[in-house]
């Protein structure tokens, strides 16, 4: 059985607004139904965890009645961190489960099936997945101490998103590690046993609505 982890803890400081950023609504519809949309549209086996913050719960759960969401899901109790959250939902599924698990940001709506479905089978091949675009803008490293800077080659780095999907036992055992500075995603809990991450394709239109632009865009990105 494969698993989907769906981790929305914002507040949507960023965006300015009180309502939490999974809630906004893009094209007339909560962000976070459009994200769990995509992986239902991928596959109706796959079992969903949605993972938010106790306080948010009970808003959610109207907001699905409200919107007559009935798409089957669980919901994990959020932690203080995305590496908290993503070991709470984890925690959900069964530790002799045979498959793959999928972390996904539940702020990146427009993911695609395609993109899911690459993540996924090369997870199942080769136990790990995660979604990379390439970077079109120049970089520069910047030095915090002396404050120089210098260019480097973008063809050598890339960009990325969501799903970061791993073979659930190699997942539950990068997840019994305790929280350390470095992990900034997913990938890098895994990688940090020793594990090499395997790279998959993104789609550009994968952003994660973070800031009013970037909820502009998504209202253009519903419409299509």
């Amino acid at each position: 059985m494969d698993y989907a982890i769906i981790v929305a803890g914002g507040k949507g400081l960023r965006m300015g607004s009180d309502l939490p950023k999974q809630f906004l609504p893009v094209g007339g519809k909560p962000v976070l139904m459009r994200t769990i949309e995509q992986f239902y549209a991928f596959s109706h086996d796959l079992r969903i965890i949605v993972v938010l913050p106790k306080d948010q719960q009970n808003f959610w759960r109207k907001l699905c009645h409200d919107h007559q969401f009935t798409i089957p899901h669980t919901i994990a109790d959020g932690g203080a961190s995305r590496f908290q959250s993503s070991k709470s939902g984890l925690a959900l599924v069964p530790d002799d489960e045979d498959g793959v698990v999928a972390f996904h940001d539940g702020v990146r709506p427009f993911v695609s099936t395609d993109v899911i479905a690459r993540c996924f089978e090369t997870a199942h091949e080769d136990y790990s997945a995660i979604p990379v675009i390439a970077v079109t803008d120049t970089l520069r490293h910047v030095d915090d101490r002396t404050g120089t800077s210098f260019t480097v080659n973008r063809k050598l780095f890339r960009a990325v998103q969501t799903p970061q999907v791993f073979n659930i036992a190699l997942a539950k055992q990068a997840f019994n590690q305790p929280e350390r500075d470095s992990f900034t995603d997913d990938a890098s809990v895994v990688e940090s046993l020793g594990v090499r991450v395997n790279t998959v394709e993104g789609n550009r239109e994968n952003i994660k609505l973070t800031t009013p632009f970037d909820l502009k865009v998504g209202e253009l990105l519903a419409q299509e």
